[in-house]
């Protein structure tokens, strides 16, 4: 980067800060991995000039050529590693997707949206009423079971009644394996589209360590930088079983890219996400996913020695949900205090929970980028004693009551875990792990 360096040495110095930080913590909110090299060069490569609206053989502009076949083959590699016969790479983010797929099949203010609640687990654009997706379309939602599973039958009863035009199985904070067959069977039963949103389990389904929703679902949408590996961006694709409920899904979904939602698609990314996925076809990426969930269960399993209440009593995949009420620690406390120790996380909603979402119950982590830096089983025994210790070290600290009072507490708070000095000394210990698992080892 000597051109960034003596173009703009601030910027310069921010990049070099966050990438020294990202070297020195443990990277554990499930949402974020650590794309290859390869894939960061596509993503900085010269593809960043061109103006590219439309598709591949038609565009608005010309001198399209070169971005032509590198859509193309971005589409085909997702085409074949997925086995589905269409794919949209054009979408900038996972939720420009899901918004495509629902201006594509919905008429706005009457079409109806199912999915699970954001309380539960769901996302923000599976219909909550703040989001697009509840603003403009109708939704309805499905919570989780008492014992923090999807009830199936539940959701089969609430969709025969309701009759909605899309199911949303997909979900941001679920520890547990999806029943796409189920699912599948429910939306037939309610003549609903089912949309499986696998953005953070993509990884696991390619590497085969999870169902594949390709045989059930209709459309599949996906981000490619979980646990894929790949740059932030998006996948919308058709299954057989889609076509057969409407040929013209395809042409539904590329008009509600453009022009429905967006212009010219960001060419450099879509030839990262190609990069992602010829990567992800490889023999090692089978392994890397494998090992992804003997993680997280290992982590899981020690933290329930510690006491830690996890939703569902565990997981499946690459997250854990961690219910912090039995522990007397707010989520918001709690992920500061393990920040301040070098361990990322985000505070989480978890079931049942009577806070709001700034200030909720629980904690998320996973093993996606921890994973991708080379650590296994006995690094997530020593991980779960560092956040025991962690969560220890806070259970004084009690969120008032009064929400006017929330902020300065927090404020004050934030100071006294800065100066710590046992989170300073993990802090430390972490370091040292890191260290020894570099990212980038090149």
């Amino acid at each position: 980067m000597k051109n960034l360096k003596q173009t703009d040495p601030k910027i310069y110095e921010l990049i070099r800060l966050e990438e020294k930080r990202l070297k020195e913590v443990l990277e554990m909110i499930p949402s974020e991995n650590y794309p290859s090299p390869a894939v960061l060069e596509a993503l900085g490569s010269i593809l960043n000039v061109k103006y590219s609206e439309g598709y591949p053989k038609k565009r608005y502009y010309q001198g399209n050529k070169i971005i032509d076949e590198v859509e193309i083959l971005a589409e085909e590699r997702a085409k074949k590693l997925f086995g589905v016969p269409y794919v949209n790479v054009q979408a900038l983010s996972g939720s420009p997707a899901n918004t495509a797929v629902y201006f594509a099949l919905l008429e706005p203010l009457k079409g109806k949206i199912m999915g699970l609640s954001a309380a539960s687990g769901g996302h923000l654009t599976h219909g909550l009423k703040l989001n697009i997706s509840g603003k403009f379309f109708n939704s309805i939602n499905y919570e989780l079971g008492k014992d923090g599973s999807l009830d199936y039958e539940e959701i089969e009863r609430i969709a025969v009644a309701e009759k909605p035009d899309i199911i949303v199985c997909g979900f941001t904070a679920y520890p547990r394996l999806v029943d796409f067959k189920r699912f599948g069977q429910i939306a037939d039963k309610s003549g609903a589209y089912l949309m499986a949103d696998i953005s953070h389990i993509t990884g696991l389904i390619v590497g085969e360590v999870h169902p594949n929703p390709v045989a059930y679902a209709h459309i599949i949408t996906t981000t490619t930088h979980k646990t894929l590996r790949g740059p932030r961006g998006a996948l919308i694709m058709v299954t057989e079983k889609g076509l057969s409920k409407n040929p013209d899904l395809p042409k539904l979904i590329d008009s509600a890219i453009i022009p429905g939602l967006q212009g010219g698609p960001h060419d450099n990314q879509t030839a990262a996400i190609a990069v992602a996925l010829l990567e992800a076809s490889k023999p090692a990426f089978k392994q890397y996913a494998k090992q992804i969930i003997v993680n997280c269960k290992a982590l899981a399993e020690e933290l329930t020695k510690y006491g830690f209440e996890l939703v569902s009593g565990g997981t499946d995949n690459h997250l854990i949900l961690a219910d912090l009420r039995n522990k007397g620690v707010n989520g918001a406390i709690a992920a500061y205090a393990l920040e301040a120790a070098n361990i990322v996380v985000n505070k989480n909603l978890v079931l049942n929970d009577n806070m709001p979402p700034f200030y909720p119950s629980g904690i998320r982590l996973g093993t996606p980028a921890i994973t991708t830096r080379g650590m296994k089983e006995k690094e997530m025994v020593k991980i779960a004693t560092w956040i025991n210790m962690v969560i220890e070290e806070v259970k004084n600290y009690k969120l008032p009551e009064k929400k006017e009072e929330r902020a300065e507490f927090m404020r004050k708070v934030r100071l006294e875990i800065d100066k710590n000095k046992k989170l300073v000394k993990i802090a430390a210990e972490v370091k040292s792990l890191c260290s020894k698992f570099p990212f980038y080892p090149e």
